[in-house]
């Protein structure tokens, strides 16, 4: 989960440095198509192989999966960021875990939803607010502003429902699980991308080199290890990653962008580590104990 919260936190800098020379279709296409390919090269080789799954309900899962919680969400936070601050995208993002909890109660009831976890997930969200300035993250005023941060808030909706998604679904390897749905994604985003944005003729090489990072690490590495999170630990443990996630995204901002480090950050992070050893206390007092 840490890992996760590390390669993920980069996410918010990155897509914003790709957007400088191409458009929020291609950015989330190439980063998908390059994904998508690479695991599927990578996974026979490791002795997981698309035959393997065999059942239509497996597939059904994995196409799924791809367009809720990779397409559609990868295509509105990049055409949100281009509308609102990387503040306001990571607090949208960090709402996750609340708009879990219904949908795990209603759809995954195996996963225990008590006192202890609500009063964890509730402290992790005002870790969030406490981190980021009220005055960075107030809602707009103006129409695109708006619906900038309508965008990131959606995104934050196709998550929550995609990680209860790939919690129910069928046991695949987890390679070609998550090779099919970034190559779901990328047969969707593709042609669009193409359709509204034509083919890119003028990358930077800071925007290839982002694009190759979200792609590489973001989606390819990072698809596999919220499958494997979620499908061991349950969906509401997977949606804790999100509490991290702007931590590293202001850490990544101030090593590469200069930015000063916020004098809430060691406070909201405080408040963030409480929230989710409240939530994981039961996991942790029985890890102690061994």
């Amino acid at each position: 989960m840490c890992a996760l919260g590390l390669i993920w936190g980069g996410s918010f800098l990155f897509i914003k440095i790709s957007l400088e020379t191409v458009g929020p279709w291609t950015s989330a296409a190439m980063r998908t198509l390059i994904a998508g390919i690479l695991l599927s090269t990578i996974a026979p080789t490791m002795g997981q192989k698309f035959t393997h799954i065999q059942n239509l309900k497996s597939w059904v899962f994995g196409i799924l999966i791809g367009v809720v919680s990779i397409a559609l969400p990868l295509y509105l936070l990049s055409w949100g960021q281009q509308h609102v601050s990387s503040a306001f995208a990571g607090v949208s993002m960090s709402s996750i875990p609340l708009l879990v909890l219904p949908l795990v109660y209603i759809f995954s009831p195996d996963e225990s939803i008590g006192p202890r976890r609500i009063i964890g997930f509730l402290l992790g969200f005002l870790g969030i607010i406490v981190l980021f300035d009220l005055e960075t993250t107030e809602i707009g005023t103006n129409l695109t502003e708006v619906l900038g941060q309508l965008a990131c808030f959606m995104a934050a909706l196709c998550y929550a429902v995609g990680s209860v998604l790939t919690r129910n679904a069928p046991r695949m390897p987890p390679l070609i699980f998550a090779a099919i749905t970034l190559m779901a994604a990328a047969l969707i985003l593709t042609p669009l991308a193409i359709y509204y944005e034509g083919f890119p003729t003028e990358i930077s090489l800071r925007s290839l080199s982002s694009l190759l990072y979200l792609a590489i690490f973001a989606s390819a590495l990072g698809a596999v290890l919220r499958i494997h999170i979620t499908k061991s630990a349950g969906s509401l443990f997977m949606s804790l990653t999100t509490y991290q996630i702007p931590i590293w995204a202001i850490l990544y901002s101030v090593t590469f962008s200069n930015e000063e480090l916020p004098p809430t950050l060691f406070i909201g992070l405080l408040i963030i580590l409480l929230g989710i050893g409240t939530s994981q206390s039961r996991a942790i007092i029985g890890f102690l104990k061994k």
